[in-house]
């Protein structure tokens, strides 16, 4: 089954690229021949291979959610946070950041994760 949002997504990229019911119509109505080598079939195909690799990089950073919570491993949060994943075990062990220990698998609920940057948002002066 495809999430609801990447079919939003497809429908949006499929407006932008200029691949509707619309576009199909006219094109019939010019009463041409279609081949592979035609402009509007090369561009076409380009603008579906645009929208399938915009698909396929939607469902690649997708995350599958456990109760409506989705959890990042050290190296995500670490990424995500510009910092060594040392310093993000040094926020462990002095109970700067919440985790969850399942065997020696370590995970961190994005939710918390962004709680802690907000906690620590410091607002301009300006």
């Amino acid at each position: 089954m495809i999430p609801y949002q990447i079919l939003c997504r497809f429908q949006i990229l499929a407006t932008i690229y200029g691949i509707d019911k619309k576009t199909l119509k006219s094109t019939n109505m010019n009463n041409e021949i279609l081949t592979r080598d035609s402009q509007w079939i090369k561009s076409f195909f380009k603008s579906s291979k645009r929208m399938l690799d915009d698909i396929d990089l939607l469902v690649k950073n997708s995350k599958p959610h456990l109760n409506g919570e989705r959890f990042l491993t050290d190296k995500e949060v670490s990424e995500k946070l510009k910092i060594s994943r040392r310093t993000l075990q040094d926020y462990r062990t002095q109970g700067k950041i919440a985790y969850i220990q399942l065997g020696g698998k370590i995970l961190y609920k994005e939710s918390d994760i962004e709680k802690m940057l907000e906690s620590g948002y410091q607002e301009s002066i300006e």
